[in-house]
């Protein structure tokens, strides 16, 4: 299906720069240099006899650096490896370093950090709701900027991936994102706060999120669902820990602290992956950074906009579960913070279980089904009014929610017709999908404002997007297959 890179490689891989490193040295032991042809005297003239030893010696020494040279540039880029093999699917490799369940274990770690932090915000939206002077509408734009962020700046960072330069990538991504973190810790007004937890955090976890889960896909054909269902198993853990940490400790050590908790862990988890994470896929030397062309295929834009509307209602739920708890069934803070770790982590056994049956069905044949069922689970939360219902409520959206993200970027690989683009491909498809995020809550949270502040007015809202994005799934998956039962 997916098409193999046939460009030649550039220069020499690791092997040959090694092989080269040590021939030089065999050399050097081999053929050693003369007494006479070390070093003449201070004064003496180097006759023409002499002239062709000092010129062997002179190569070998700039051979041995080139090749020096090239072995450490191998460390950082992928620009001179070969073309690899198929992707190996399953097993693990003799070099730990590179085997592909280690790739999905660092990918859980890449996503634990970033999107366990950012899908928190809803603990942080209802904290700065009773202590910023801010509407919820205005405090919903810092969530919703740091979310666009994150998956916009994937255009260019995951062409960068194709291009060969992953781990400059991903390591300034990662200083940029811990930075964000540590400004916001001193951050006091609203202001402030927008640059740091919503700007610069969104900017860094932009630059090494959609490579490192680009990345993750390359080495995986027919397991790709289950692979990338166990790398977003993180969403759903850092979903259940970060809110934890928020709802624990900005009482017993304040806001300040609690953000500096937040940035050390991210610290020592994008660390790891750094440590660990290694491309397969050798560079595309040439291609934009976004495919226009690729809006034309009718697959690629009916998937990418039945997903905008499923995900401008999502966000949208996601940060105001905890206000609407608050304000409308008159919990606590605490009891309110519960709902997110809820909403987070209850997909979390669903993130592995629902890949695993795409890769047998196909992923649009589970995508459909879902889908129609969030929109029910949607409608279902105009009719919750007390504690327990909105419990339920909660357990049902979280469920149905990781069952369809989980298979996001999957989907999007499977319908990309070359690896050697998923990078730029799912740098686009999330670049849609943070447009709804972005808007979603912002335009929830206007709804409610203008409604008086009650809360049926944006339930209908997102409820009535969700039913769109259903039947738009339903049309896509008849224009692909029909309405035959194949795998889809």
């Amino acid at each position: 299906m997916h098409e193999k890179s046939s460009a030649p490689s550039e220069g020499h891989s690791d092997r040959e720069s090694i092989a080269s490193f040590f021939a030089s040295s065999d050399h050097d032991a081999t053929h050693p240099v003369s007494p006479e042809k070390v070093t003449p005297p201070i004064g003496h003239r180097v006759s023409t006899s002499e002239r062709p030893g000092i010129f062997m010696a002179s190569e070998d020494l700039r051979r041995t650096a080139s090749n020096v040279l090239a072995h450490v540039a191998s460390r950082i880029t992928t620009r001179n490896w070969e073309e690899p093999p198929p992707p190996p699917d399953g097993g693990l490799h003799a070099n730990v370093l590179a085997s592909l369940w280690t790739q999905v274990a660092m990918g859980f770690l890449v996503l634990f950090s970033t999107w366990g932090y950012a899908n928190s915000f809803g603990a942080f939206q209802a904290y700065y709701t009773e202590t910023l002077p801010e509407s919820p509408s205005s405090i919903s734009w810092i969530g919703g900027i740091q979310v666009f962020l994150s998956l916009t700046i994937g255009i260019l960072s995951g062409r960068l991936l194709d291009a060969g330069f992953f781990l400059p990538t991903f390591f300034v991504g990662v200083v940029v994102q811990v930075l964000g973190i540590f400004l916001m810790s001193i951050s006091t007004q609203y202001w402030q706060l927008f640059l740091t937890q919503g700007v610069l955090s969104g900017i860094g976890a932009g630059i090494y999120f959609t490579p490192a889960i680009s990345l993750v896909n390359t080495y995986f054909e027919k397991r790709r669902g289950l692979a990338v269902g166990l790398a977003t198993a993180g969403n759903s853990a850092g979903g259940i820990v970060y809110p934890l940490v928020v709802r624990e400790l900005i009482p017993k050590l304040g806001f300040a602290w609690t953000t500096r908790v937040i940035g050390f862990l991210n610290v020592a988890l994008l660390s790891i992956a750094l440590a660990f994470m290694r491309p397969r896929m050798p560079p595309r030397k040439s291609g934009p950074f976004f495919e226009f062309g690729a809006f034309k295929e009718p697959v690629f834009a009916g998937f990418l906009a039945s997903a905008f509307f499923v995900f401008w209602a999502n966000y949208y739920t996601f940060y105001y579960i905890g206000s609407y708890g608050t304000q409308a069934l008159n919990l606590s803070y605490s009891s309110a913070s519960v709902l997110v770790i809820i909403i987070n982590g209850v997909g979390l056994p669903f993130r592995i279980l629902v890949p695993m049956v795409s890769d047998r069905i196909g992923n649009l044949n589970v995508i459909v089904p879902i889908s129609i069922i969030w929109a029910a689970v949607s409608f279902s939360w105009l009719a919750v009014h007390n504690v327990a219902g909105y419990y339920a409520f909660t357990v049902v959206y979280g469920i149905v929610s990781a069952s369809f993200q989980c298979l996001f970027p999957s989907t999007v690989a499977r319908i990309s017709p070359r690896l050697d683009t998923i990078g730029t491909r799912l740098g686009m498809a999330f670049s849609v999908s943070a447009l709804a995020s972005l808007t979603g809550p912002p335009i929830g949270g206007a709804i409610q404002t203008a409604s008086g502040g009650g809360f049926f007015a944006p339930q209908i809202w997102a409820a009535t997007v969700t039913l769109i994005s259903a039947l738009l799934f339903v049309a896509l998956r008849i224009y692909m297959v029909g309405l035959s039962l194949v795998r889809c």
